[in-house]
């Protein structure tokens, strides 16, 4: 199943246009106090409003703000119990 931090790394990249800094991205979760292997529905959220904007900033990206608001609606949305299409491929043997 796929974990709330690869959900918002892959969500996040889609938004960018291009893949997201995915080990800064993992340090900023340890600076800031939370395990990214563990991460609530609320934490992904918060994280969203409060602390990616300037984590953005000093990786040289930006996010529009619609495209903000789509991540938080995909993040809010997103149930780690539901197989992602790669774990789904993953598990079928072709």
């Amino acid at each position: 199943m796929r974990s709330r931090f690869d959900h918002l790394f892959v969500e996040l990249s889609v938004r960018l246009g291009r893949l997201a800094p995915r080990y800064p991205l993992w340090l900023r979760f340890h600076e800031i106090g939370l395990d990214p292997r563990g991460l609530s529905r609320e934490q992904t959220l918060a994280f969203c409003r409060e602390e990616l904007a300037s984590f953005l900033r000093e990786n040289g990206l930006s996010l529009p703000q619609h495209a903000a608001r789509g991540l938080e609606r995909a993040v809010a949305r997103h149930n780690p119990l539901v197989p992602s299409p790669e774990d789904w491929a993953a598990r079928t043997v072709w």
